[in-house]
């Protein structure tokens, strides 16, 4: 699915939405958009993909929009200060293209931001991979729709491409070595519910600061998405962090609620 954060622009959207028909993407989410999606302004750029706009899904926040999505790429036209590495389009996609181990199968996302200053940090440390598309040194900004239609492209291209082999895990009895195989990312609801007991839990023992807490979690959650870790490993996380509060809260160590001693 596309996910565009705050659109202004009615015709740009339209303009997704007709890509979104152009290249097989089946869902578009909007975060606050900023313009009439259904509007005729919008519908005249659309053309056949009128329907996207109707079926497009609203969402107060990119967390919101993201929260049942395991694998997340979002696009960022800056070329320093990004919380995670860059990556060529091809390289970031064919990540996203990777078979799932998950048993649920969860919605792929490819995230836009607005068109006058593109995703925050923040917004961007929501994603698994950053892709960068190159262009000019004179001049690299690109109008939002642009963007979308040389990413779906590429996305298009790469499905395609019977050169195209994602990685395999290896079935069990293959002769030869075996590397374990890395869980598949966890949903992004419970990662962010983490993180956020986490914060409340750090701001209270005094880890934190209220002045200072933003820039710290950004540095613990750019270490949380270069590791992507697995709905397994989330809720370990959320339990140790969970456990952390009841003991402080308690004055001495000892067995929390739901905890065998």
């Amino acid at each position: 699915m596309v996910v565009l954060v705050e659109p202004a622009g009615p015709r740009n959207v339209g303009s997704v939405a007709r890509l979104c028909a152009n290249f097989q993407v089946h869902e578009l989410r909007l975060v606050a958009p900023r313009c009439d999606h259904r509007g005729e302004d919008a519908r005249q750029m659309a053309v056949h993909g009128a329907a996207m706009l109707e079926r497009a899904r609203l969402f107060p926040t990119l967390a919101a929009a993201l929260a049942d999505c395991r694998r997340v790429v979002a696009s960022s036209g800056r070329r320093s200060g990004e919380p995670l590495p860059l990556q060529p389009p091809a390289q970031a996609l064919a990540w996203l293209l990777e078979p799932s181990s998950a048993p649920d199968p969860a919605p792929l996302a490819l995230v836009f931001g607005r068109e006058d200053r593109g995703l925050s940090n923040a917004e961007l440390l929501q994603a698994g991979r950053l892709l960068c598309i190159d262009t000019g040194a004179s001049y690299g900004s690109l109008n939002l729709a642009q963007a979308a239609a040389i990413v779906l492209h590429q996305w298009q291209l790469l499905r395609q491409s019977p050169s195209f082999q994602p990685q395999q895990p290896q079935p069990p009895g293959a002769s030869g070595p075996q590397e374990p195989a890395a869980p598949e990312p966890g949903a992004r609801g419970p990662l962010e519910a983490m993180l956020r007991d986490a914060e409340n839990l750090l701001l209270e023992v005094g880890f934190l600061y209220p002045h200072t807490a933003a820039a710290r979690m950004a540095k613990l959650r750019a270490l949380l998405q270069r590791a992507q870790p697995g709905s397994e490993e989330v809720a370990l996380l959320r339990g140790m962090v969970r456990q952390l509060r009841w003991a402080s809260r308690q004055g001495a160590p000892g067995p929390g609620p739901g905890r065998t001693p």
